[in-house]
């Protein structure tokens, strides 16, 4: 039974008091009906149009709620200072690294993109399969190792490859295996392979997740100019050196081949601009390819032995009497001797309990310029002699001979020359004909250039220089010329006769140093060989020097060693390859004698 007792009383369509009324007066009833039914409808509408503006103010008022809440959340970000996230393991890693190209825009490095190898266990149908086939397309992997890992229930990852070939790719894709899964990232690839690897370096990967990895530098340019290179913001800016790419490619092939005819153990070979200093190639032997860069050798021994050793840059040696050029500067830079001077060159030479001699015999006196021509060892030591120890110290400091390089490659700048701290007389004697002082052939590269360049001198990079930077002045206008026409008769008349090269007026000294003996003194069939020279010597422009580790010239029926035999010729068939890359025209030689007797 339904209880009505709180609901308010309806009003009766039909009420009979006003029905009777009605039909007493004459009136329709249902007009009563009809009019009752209105006012009942428009109470209802009433209620409805209540009920619907409170539901409005609701509605209105909740939404003011939460549109204030949202303002006062974002006014409360916006006042507090930003934290940053945690990344995701490969969130936040670049790889991104700016190309490396040669002084014409050839590229000498460069990114692409690759794919990592690793497997899901969560997603591993069959791990044993799984091993089996990567084994057979990683023959370096260990099957048994890898179902050990593929098949381990306490294990979610296992990483199996930081970099793929398309062609590893490809088969490991074809595996079909769901757990296998593939992570895309950049690597650097040296499309040259081995060609300037020893400026360029290579790199490896720093910071890795699944979707990317991190590129470091870790040696040569690469490593110098990291910052640089990585540096998002210029990853679409290449940065440029100073080499040229078909110049580095001809000097490292005629090196290579020298070496291998020469039974040598290794070598270095470096042409460089005398005004900028701007190196444009620098080769050393053996090689290695960047694009695969082998272990770094865990001993002195075998680091003198590595390909990854720069022999330009890291090798130091005593060059033999390539120095006799710094001599011969000084003194005629001071006024202690001109090219006539008659120096007294009678032999041995006693200095204490050591004696100095000559390769030849060349009697009791010999001019200053017949003792640079025909390299007497004993008149170079008179002339050292007259320099004095001290000046001859500072001269060559002057040079920068006494200081580790200053290169914009990591290996360059760790070799601190070496010498005797105490420059002893006897010291000073053999430092000028190349022995007692052991530096890099960029080193005696720069002095060159100093020496033929008009006297001032330069700062070798491998960075392209727009405009020329004047070096402080090591020797006068005077000096320099005197010696580009010494130079020049060494290979017109002396012990480089071999480096003449048709058109292109070529100059410089030979040195032939013996190696020094771990167990003390030196070898007696051991030599370090070294051609110093320039071209063209009516105007240089390139600074040449080529290094040879125990060449041997066995042609003949006695093993020749020397500089004149050995490196002397590799020099030469640099330059004549070089020259005409570099856009330099053959000269007439008779035009450019008789210039350089004019002056």
């Amino acid at each position: 039974m339904t209880d009505h007792s709180h609901q308010p009383p309806r009003t009766p369509l039909r009420p009979l008091p006003r029905i009777l009324d009605a039909r007493a007066q004459g009136v329709n009833p249902e007009n009563i009906e009809r009019e009752n039914l209105r006012v009942r409808r428009e109470q209802v509408r009433d209620v409805g149009r209540r009920r619907a503006e409170w539901r409005i103010l609701f509605l209105a008022a909740a939404f003011f709620a939460g549109y204030a809440a949202i303002g006062a959340k974002m006014g409360m970000l916006a006042a507090t200072p930003v934290v940053e996230a945690e990344p995701w393991v490969g969130e936040g890693i670049s790889g991104e690294r700016a190309d490396i190209l040669d002084r014409n825009g050839r590229v000498l490095a460069t990114n692409l993109v690759t794919h990592s190898l690793y497997a899901e266990l969560r997603y591993m149908i069959d791990g044993r399969r799984a091993a089996h086939e990567l084994a057979r397309i990683f023959p370096d992997m260990d099957e048994e190792r890898l179902v050990g890992q593929l098949t381990d229930p306490n294990r979610r990852f296992v990483w199996l490859r930081s970099r793929l070939s398309p062609e590893q790719e490809q088969a490991a894709h074809d595996i079909g295996e769901p757990g296998l899964l593939l992570g895309q990232r950049d690597m650097r690839l040296y499309p040259n392979g081995s060609l300037a690897a020893h400026l360029l370096g290579g790199t490896a990967y720093g910071e890795q997740g699944v979707t990317a990895a991190e590129i470091q530098g870790v040696a040569g340019v690469e490593y110098d100019m990291n910052e640089r290179l990585s540096d998002a913001d210029l990853a679409d800016v290449p940065v440029a050196l100073s080499i040229d790419l078909g110049v580095q490619a001809i000097v490292e092939e005629v090196l290579a081949g020298g070496i291998d005819m020469l039974n040598a153990i290794g070598g270095s070979a470096i042409l460089m601009d005398v005004h900028t200093g701007e190196v444009v190639a620098l080769a050393s032997a053996p090689v290695f390819d960047p694009n695969d860069r082998p272990a770094p050798p865990v001993s002195l021994a075998e680091q003198e032995t590595s390909p990854l050793f720069n022999r330009g840059v890291q090798g130091l040696y005593e060059l033999g009497s390539v120095m006799k050029a710094f001599a011969l500067a000084q003194a005629l830079d001071m006024g202690l001797i001109t090219r006539e001077t008659m120096i007294d060159t009678r032999g041995p030479m006693r200095v204490g309990r050591f004696s100095i001699r000559d390769y030849h015999n060349y009697g009791a006196q010999m001019s200053v310029e017949d003792i640079f021509i025909q390299s007497s060892n004993i008149g170079t030591a008179r002339i050292s002699q007259l320099i004095g120890g001290e000046r001859q110290r500072e001269f060559l400091r002057q040079f920068g001979f006494l200081d580790p390089l200053q290169l914009e490659l990591p290996e360059a700048r760790r070799p601190q020359p070496q010498y005797d701290p105490r420059w002893s007389d006897l010291s000073a004697m053999t430092i000028s004909y190349g022995h007692g002082l052991s530096m890099t052939p960029m080193h005696l590269a720069a002095g060159y250039a100093a020496i033929v360049n008009g006297g001032t001198l330069v700062q070798p990079t491998l960075q392209r220089r727009a405009t020329v930077m004047q070096g402080p002045r090591v020797i006068s206008e005077e000096t320099s010329r005197i010696m580009r026409t010494l130079m020049r008769e060494v290979v017109t008349e002396g012990t480089a006769s071999m480096g003449e090269v048709e058109g292109y007026v070529v100059g410089g000294k030979t040195g032939s140093a013996d190696k020094p003996n771990p167990q003390g003194g030196y070898y007696d069939d051991r030599l370090v060989a070294t051609f110093a020279g320039a071209f063209p010597m009516n105007d240089p422009r390139y600074v040449i020097v080529v290094t040879m580790d125990e060449p041997q010239d066995t042609s003949g029926p006695v093993a020749r060693r020397t500089a004149g035999w050995t490196v002397v010729p590799v020099a030469a068939e640099i330059v004549r390859r070089a020259a005409p890359v570099l856009g330099m025209r053959p000269q007439d030689p008779a035009d450019v004698e008789a210039a350089l007797r004019l002056r």
